[in-house]
């Protein structure tokens, strides 16, 4: 069973290091067998869907980065609960090819192994991202 502390460690500067666009230091909190779920549906959302695998992941995030920018995270909840964690968090987007802002709120699902998030489901606002992607 994992630590709180030590999940809680891991997802704040797993988020930091996104919000920071340090791709390395982002995939550096991942197992190699990873699973991370962009919930939502596939056919509304084209990023949509589960990505497995570390190498399948870095680059998808690193696609994310470039694509997303995100500021002024602030974590409003956190919940903790043998190998799994949920958070609740606020943060600024910015699509950048397009320079369009906008707050937003997600849930993040995760899971450990070996001291490592074996999978993340994230709840967002796919509504408004493909909103943003596609007007």
């Amino acid at each position: 069973m994992a630590e709180p502390a030590a999940m809680r460690e891991i997802i704040v500067q797993a988020y930091a290091a996104r919000d920071q666009g340090r791709l390395a230091d982002l995939m550096s909190a991942y197992h190699p067998d990873a699973v991370f779920h962009l919930a939502g549906d596939k056919q509304a959302l084209a990023v949509a869907g589960a990505i497995e695998g570390h190498a399948n992941i870095g680059a998808a995030m690193e696609n994310f980065i470039a694509t997303f920018a995100f500021s002024n995270r602030h974590i409003i909840s956190m919940i903790f609960q043998h190998d799994r964690a949920a958070v609740h968090s606020r943060f600024d987007v910015t699509f950048v090819p397009k320079g369009i802002s906008f707050a937003t709120e997600v849930v993040d699902l995760f899971r450990f192994a070996d001291g490592k998030i074996i999978e993340l489901v994230e709840f967002a606002d796919t509504a408004m991202i493909n909103k943003v992607i596609s007007g």
